[in-house]
């Protein structure tokens, strides 16, 4: 059962901490995709909710209204939607508020980069091509629609993401796809690049992080689904290895081979 109500905020608009990143904007909080691995769980310290993560959504009723006296500080910055939420999550066909939101947007011309793991985002295409500058993407860490049922339940099918980035290509707007995170043994990040390089201009990689409660989530799901990787995993992600420096090897030399653009996080 998804828990979702409308909250009022005092802002919406935030100084960006990732690399490359001026502000990002977050119209919801929490997400309903409840992928397993999320790092954005690290909010329920903070936002008062004890339903596990990805059953609950709150919805900033007031973003476009808070967000209008501080949109001139989005002038030639660069601005992501979005950094602890899914702007395209289910509750957004409903809601609209990243739509409202891109709509503001526009006149001020920010570098905008969106990023989501839902098919809804074709429905703004109108609205994305208006940017001088703007990149989208989808975040992808299976070709597998069965592990995806099991790692990203609440989110778009694989086949419905590759069709987006197709639409959003052929429309003029640069695409990416963030294969992140990158879960061992079982991510086929080759699969992926092969898969959409004809409509896909970058791809970032990242590394899983165990940290806070994002470990006990995997554990659980490992536990259930795959019980004979979690011994690998704890080697892996908590203990000594040298699997991430052989994976990050892997996708420079394979890339640099297929003179695929990319960038790795780890």
């Amino acid at each position: 059962m998804l828990n979702v109500q409308e909250i009022q905020v005092r802002s919406v608009l935030s100084r960006s901490k990732l690399p490359g990143i001026d502000f990002v904007i977050n119209p919801y909080r929490g997400c309903q995709h409840a992928c397993v691995y999320c790092y954005a769980c690290f909010i329920q310290k903070f936002d008062g909710h004890t339903e596990p993560w990805g059953t609950y959504v709150d919805v900033k009723s007031n973003a476009p209204e808070i967000l209008t006296p501080h949109l001139a500080k989005c002038h030639d910055r660069k601005v992501y939607l979005s950094s602890v939420t899914d702007p395209y999550q289910p509750v957004e066909a409903e809601y609209k508020l990243t739509r409202r939101i891109l709509k503001q947007l526009i006149p001020f011309q920010p570098h905008l980069n969106v990023q989501t793991k839902s098919a809804l985002i074709v429905r703004d295409i109108d609205l994305l091509k208006q940017f001088k500058n703007c990149s989208v993407g989808m975040t992808v860490v299976t070709t597998d629609e069965n592990l995806r049922q099991e790692i990203e339940p609440g989110a778009s099918t694989i086949a419905a993401r590759f069709d987006a980035l197709k639409q959003l290509k052929a429309a003029g707007l640069e695409t990416f796809i963030f294969v992140g995170p990158i879960l061992p043994y079982l991510t086929g990040w080759k699969q992926i690049v092969l898969q959409t390089h004809p409509f896909v201009n970058y791809y970032l990689f990242d590394h899983t992080n165990p940290s806070g409660r994002i470990w006990n989530h995997i554990q659980a799901w490992l536990a259930s689904k795959h019980p004979d990787l979690l011994k690998r995993y704890e080697t892996v992600l908590l203990g000594r290895s040298d699997y991430w420096p052989q994976v990050s090897r892997a996708i420079k030399t394979f890339c640099e081979s297929e003179k695929v653009d990319h960038r790795i996080f780890f």
